[in-house]
């Protein structure tokens, strides 16, 4: 009897074992700050080890949720760590110590990737049908503060904003196999100097020498066909036009959100060297005219931010408007040049006549994240970007004009 409970009592320690991820990892204390992000099984942790004691630490990517303007961290983030917590300090996430205590050097969080769309900000986590997740690398990403209340004064927006310590080093891992970086799977990947988003499963990718794509496993099949082939038509169109983009041979993760009745739904970002689109609705799973045109006025008008957004750049959020009016302008003129048809559907006729005045003041002005609405055409947005060649017969190096 003494036998069996002991063997018992020892599954029980194995099976707990197994539930749990190991303990956290061993690094020198003097090192810069580091976390550790790893999927084992359907557990997610993030195990920091910061460089400094601190009392408080800001997450430098708090964007609020699109859906209800509410801060996404505390519904996906759970701090593991005694004595330590998530607040919200003004317009960002801050991790701080109990009682003013600093925050311990190591630090584990445990959290589920929150897919949820935020405002004038990359969404945390990509999910595919498969179970595969693509996290966006920036999320973990904190500098030291000398006190907590120190991020009430800070601006919803910190570029240009001197913060103290250095960008966090980020590693990334799957206990179930190598995880998707830059188009290359690798045991572990380490951010990049560019935020990207790191894909964790086993959903294939396509590759050619213009592309890498990776394909949700139940993306209506026109739509992966579609993509394979004017991807590569509209980019060479901006290239040869344009000069170099940013990216020879971007990656391209397209995600399905699944038939939702009475909805078409294609969003869509843009990162160095990557392309990110999530399709929905009913309304998507066959390729009408108009759908199709919809469709290619998409792959054109995110095809455009490798020029307009990572060559040519806004310096604040507030300024996003220019790239995505821009984008337009370069997607009309690139669609008008290799398929005439997409000028003349009705959706891109609305999207020119219905473009919105521009507002009374300057376009600097927001007050609030409240305000900040889905990017449109400006109806003042007038612009070119004349090809290298035109620019050298003009003697001049601008890649701009006015008009």
């Amino acid at each position: 009897m003494m036998r069996h409970a002991c063997l018992l009592m020892a599954a029980a320690l194995l099976a707990a074992c197994a539930a749990t991820p190991g303990p956290m990892p061993e690094q020198d204390l003097a090192g810069p700050a580091t976390v550790r992000v790893l999927r084992d099984g359907d557990v997610w942790t993030a195990d920091y080890v910061l460089d400094r004691d601190a009392p408080a630490w800001l997450f430098t990517d708090s964007a609020l949720t699109r859906v209800d303007n509410q801060p996404w961290r505390p519904r996906a983030f759970t701090v593991e760590t005694p004595g330590v917590r998530i607040e919200r300090r003004g317009w960002h996430d801050v991790l701080v110590g109990e009682d003013g205590v600093p925050v311990p050097r190591r630090v584990r969080i445990r959290f589920e990737p929150f897919s949820g769309n935020l405002l004038a900000a990359y969404d945390p986590a990509l999910t595919f049908t498969d179970g595969s997740v693509a996290l966006y690398s920036d999320q973990f990403d904190m500098r030291p503060l000398a006190n907590a209340a120190d991020a009430d004064a800070l601006p919803m927006d910190l570029n240009g904003v001197e913060l103290d310590g250095e960008v966090v080093r980020a590693l990334f891992r799957d206990q179930a196999g190598p995880v998707l970086m830059n188009g290359e799977r690798r045991a572990e990947a380490e951010r990049p100097e560019a935020p990207t988003y790191v894909l964790f499963g086993d959903v294939p990718v396509d590759e050619t020498a213009h592309l890498a794509a990776v394909f949700d496993p139940e993306l209506p099949a026109w739509i992966e066909t579609e993509l394979s082939a004017f991807t590569p038509r509209v980019m060479s169109h901006y290239a040869d036009r344009l000069g170099a983009g940013q990216s020879a041979r971007p990656t391209l993760m397209v995600s399905w959100a699944g038939p939702t009745p009475s909805l078409l739904s294609m969003g869509g970002s843009v990162l160095p060297g990557l392309v990110i689109m999530t399709f929905e609705g009913v309304g998507v799973l066959e390729p009408t005219p108009e759908v199709r045109a919809g469709a290619r006025w998409f792959i054109a008008h995110e095809g455009a931010h490798f020029w307009l957004g990572q060559v040519v750049r806004y310096e604040r959020v507030r300024d996003m408007w220019i790239t995505e009016g821009g984008a337009d302008i370069l997607a009309v003129r690139a669609l008008a040049r290799i398929d005439r048809p997409m000028t003349r559907a009705p959706d891109c006729r609305r999207r020119w006549t219905n473009a919105p005045a521009s507002p009374p003041g300057p376009f600097t002005r927001r007050r609030s994240a409240a305000s900040i609405r889905p990017i449109t055409p400006a109806g003042p947005c007038s612009t070119c970007w004349p090809s290298p060649a035109r620019r050298e017969r003009a003697g001049t190096s601008s890649p701009w004009c006015e008009g």
